[in-house]
């Protein structure tokens, strides 16, 4: 038998960092006083996400193992296969896991009902500890898929292969573009054909970044159609895109569907390639490079409510 574990990610929250900064909880609270704020919100945001841990690894099945992992660790920690991964935080904390996963099941957890959007932390604490408690605790041999036990929802992610073998996967969206505020120079490729463009980036979006970003850029050109969630089809755009002698704006948006890709071959210096609003954790692609972009091989799990 194969013993279960419970993967718990969490990120360092606004206390931990003003501490770290200031030394002691009484320059903190001169810090934020300072600004208008006080350090009894702080406190009580802190507050909620200890308790919904303790809550979390409170409710655990006996049998499992347990690894606490902060956020700023996740690129050197090792998922194994029949682990469960418990998130507990904001949206945007799953989206950064889900990069590092190769299919096993996420448990979202809303520690601040009302404060999060809850697209991706679906579970409040107390749904959360139900289901954990449900659970079983050993692994059988022939069954070290966790998601047998969960009910799971395959929600599509993106991936962007430059030609020199680096990868990058993201949920929500990928971007490449210039890394300062220059224009961004390549030549697009896409189903509807090819073209030289000099623009502010290239934006390809799931159906779950289709509620962030892609959302916003939607809206301002009237509104557009969405992929859905499981979708296997992503959507894109082109940000301002600048008509020229040498460059055009006739292919601004998209659809990639199942098996096909949007590709950029970078005509600058270089172009950064990066997922979900991360850019410290970036690709960089040289001139004469190309960036393809397409549906991941392997979708988020994440548990349903």
């Amino acid at each position: 038998m194969l013993r279960r574990r419970a993967v718990v990610v969490h990120r360092r929250t606004e206390l931990d960092d003003l501490l770290d900064r200031h030394g002691t909880r009484g320059q903190a609270e001169f810090f934020l006083r300072s600004r208008g704020r006080s350090l009894g919100e702080v406190q009580a945001r802190h507050d909620a996400l200890a308790a919904a841990r303790d809550a979390v690894v409170a409710a655990l099945p006996a049998g499992w193992a347990r690894t606490d992992v902060e956020r700023a660790d996740l690129s050197r920690f090792l998922v194994a296969p029949e682990d469960v991964v418990v998130v507990v935080g904001q949206d945007g904390l799953v989206a950064n896991v889900a990069k590092y996963l190769h299919g096993q099941p996420v448990l979202g957890v809303d520690p601040e009902p009302g404060v999060n959007a809850g697209v991706l932390v679906r579970h409040s604490v107390a749904a959360a500890t139900a289901l954990l408690r449900g659970l079983g605790g050993d692994v059988p041999a022939d069954a070290r898929d966790p998601v047998a036990v969960l009910p799971v929802d395959a929600l599509t992610m993106v991936g962007a292969d430059l030609d020199d073998g680096q990868h990058l996967t993201a949920l929500n969206e990928v971007f490449v573009g210039h890394p300062s505020h220059q224009s961004a120079r390549y030549t697009l490729r896409c189903a509807a054909g090819e073209e030289r463009q000099s623009s502010s980036g290239v934006l390809v979006a799931t159906g779950t970044g289709a509620t962030g970003w892609w959302a916003s850029l939607a809206h301002d050109r009237g509104g557009r159609a969405a992929p859905g969630r499981t979708e296997h089809r992503l959507g894109w755009f082109v940000r301002e895109a600048w008509p020229s002698p040498a460059t055009g704006a006739s292919l601004t948006e998209g659809v990639v569907e199942d098996g096909a890709d949007v590709a950029l071959t970078v005509s600058s210096d270089r172009l950064v390639v990066f997922g979900d609003g991360v850019e410290d954790d970036r690709l960089v692609a040289s001139w004469g490079q190309t960036v393809t972009v397409r549906t991941a091989d392997a979708p988020l799990r994440l548990v349903r409510p």
